[in-house]
């Protein structure tokens, strides 16, 4: 396979009261053409900020380090113009609430024609034609009447399709979806999924899918990164990480989906505590405060990835094992 996107050792930190906080910290991960990753973690463990450096949407205010390539094009030195080029027709992004990422004073139509114009040099009325046949292969009838309207004439769900068919209208090598379902109820989560999928098998593109949702990740991608406090904290194949969790907080979370078999217990597991805020002390691991196995090696020397399994690594110092629970 092709490596079409490679981050190594990616770091973004942001002015916090005068001090630089970090958000991401030393995120290494590539993905292949046509294959699909999951980034998953709570909020606030940088899976957002890390896709967001990769498409260069930061502020100018963030501290941004280590390398983003793109077929092997290093995307932290493209200026304005090659990135308008690039965004849109190489990498595309589908963000969490569609009410945001859609201009509320724009017709459906006019927001869908302008990447065809750009990108594919349609002319007005090739654009608006395409993006009729657009909307329907997102499954919104009466096309040429929804092309007149605008975003608030849609439901919740109905808006992510039109961010989808926006993302996929020039056929992308790479889709980023910000948290697509997050806003939506069950039904519509699994629609939007089954969309992507059909979206990304017909023209083999790439997706980088972030949720807080392992259940919903799980069920999408062949590969998964477990990010918690800013780094990456376990990594390898979706059936491994499911199956066999290695890391203490892949396993919380894991087990804080709840089950429609067996019986079911008085309370549902939670995670204690909460993730760090505004940095991590130096020299233990991030997760020691909340980890029912931290010992004192794990609050004075901060674990790095290592093997655990068959292509699965883990920042642990003492990993699950077959016979953990």
């Amino acid at each position: 396979m092709t490596t079409l996107l490679e981050v190594d050792d990616l770091t973004v930190d942001f002015d916090r009261d005068g001090e630089r906080s970090a958000a991401v910290r030393g995120v290494s991960f590539a993905v292949e053409a046509g294959e699909r990753v999951g980034i998953v973690g709570e909020s606030g463990s940088g899976k957002s900020v890390t896709a967001q450096a990769v498409m260069r949407l930061l502020p100018q205010t963030a501290g941004v380090g280590g390398q983003v390539r793109f077929d092997g094009h290093d995307v932290l030195t493209f200026d304005a113009k090659r990135l308008a080029r690039w965004r849109g027709a190489d990498i595309a992004m589908v963000f969490q609430d569609p009410m945001s990422s859609l201009n509320p004073l724009l017709r459906i139509g006019t927001q869908l024609a302008e990447g065809l114009r750009h990108h594919r040099g349609l002319g007005k009325a090739a654009a608006r034609e395409e993006s009729a046949r657009l909307l329907r292969t997102v499954g919104i009838g009466d096309a040429e009447r929804r092309l007149k309207e605008y975003p608030h004439a849609f439901s919740g769900g109905m808006r992510q399709r039109v961010c989808i068919a926006i993302a996929a209208a020039c056929t992308p090598r790479l889709i980023v979806a910000d948290e697509p379902t997050t806003a939506l109820d069950v039904t519509v989560q699994a629609q939007v999924l089954d969309l992507l999928d059909e979206l990304t098998d017909s023209h083999g593109t790439a997706t980088i899918l972030i949720s807080h949702d392992l259940g919903v990740v799980s069920s999408f991608c062949d590969r998964i990164l477990i990010m918690y406090a800013g780094r990456v904290v376990e990594s390898g194949p979706t059936d491994e990480i499911v199956a066999r969790p290695t890391h203490p907080y892949t396993r919380a979370l894991l087990d804080s989906i709840p089950r429609l078999r067996g019986d079911l217990p008085r309370r549902l597991p939670t995670i204690p505590g909460a993730p760090p805020f505004g940095g991590v002390p130096a020299g233990q691991c991030s997760f020691a405060g909340r980890c029912p196995r931290a010992q004192d090696l794990c609050r004075t020397v901060d674990p790095q990835l290592r093997p655990t399994g068959p292509g699965v690594s883990a920042a642990c110092h003492f990993p699950l094992g077959d016979g953990d629970a």
